[in-house]
């Protein structure tokens, strides 16, 4: 993964076939949760089943945060430093205070 700068206000990320394809898949199973939760709410599960469900979801999204933090740390932002834009780093920093 890239970064590529589309015009001034804009950032983009260039990601390959493959990459797109994994992220894509890591998604449809995250869905497929949710559509899975909202099932089990239709059909009166018990709350202790939901919420480990729930719980399922929630730790699926903070690994695909964790593997898209990590891959935009070891692309944008390493490229971006080597270019010696260290404004980068005060971006990293909001954006790792967001994500928590």
């Amino acid at each position: 993964m890239g970064c590529e700068n589309c015009n001034k206000d804009r950032k983009s990320t260039y990601r390959t076939g493959e990459q797109k394809k994994e992220l894509t898949k890591r998604l449809n199973i995250i869905e497929g949760q949710i559509r899975g939760i909202n099932q089990m709410i239709a059909d009166d599960r018990y709350c202790d089943d939901v919420l480990i469900q729930i719980a399922a979801v929630d730790k699926s999204l903070k690994s695909l945060g964790n593997y898209m933090l990590e891959n935009h740390l070891k692309t944008c932002v390493s490229r971006d430093i080597q270019n010696g834009n260290l404004d980068i780093l005060e971006e990293v920093m909001q954006l790792i205070k967001k994500l928590q």
